[in-house]
């Protein structure tokens, strides 16, 4: 468990990533395109897709994000279970 904190804590950790998290809890489901439209124009944010791909694997990683195919584009979801059962311990 540990570990999985360790990621968790790592993946908030990054100002970007925690506004890839917002982005994807507003939302239910935004393809990577959607994605860094999103960040680019409503955040300012001067970020290519795999820079935000890339921030993507540290989430997945944690599993705080999930993603599945849908035809050719590829659809991530929020995950917000891990921080669940992180903060269950401490409230």
């Amino acid at each position: 468990m540990n570990s999985d904190k360790d990621a968790i804590f790592k993946a908030l950790g990054d100002s970007t990533r925690r506004l890839i998290l917002d982005e994807l809890s507003e939302r239910n489901e935004l393809t990577l395109y959607e994605l860094t439209a999103r960040l680019i124009m409503k955040h300012d944010l001067s970020i290519s897709r795999q820079a935000i791909a890339k921030h993507l694997t540290t989430l997945e990683d944690a599993d705080l994000v999930k993603s599945k195919r849908k035809g050719k584009y590829r659809v991530l979801m929020f995950n917000n279970e891990p921080l669940k059962n992180l903060l269950k311990g401490w409230i």
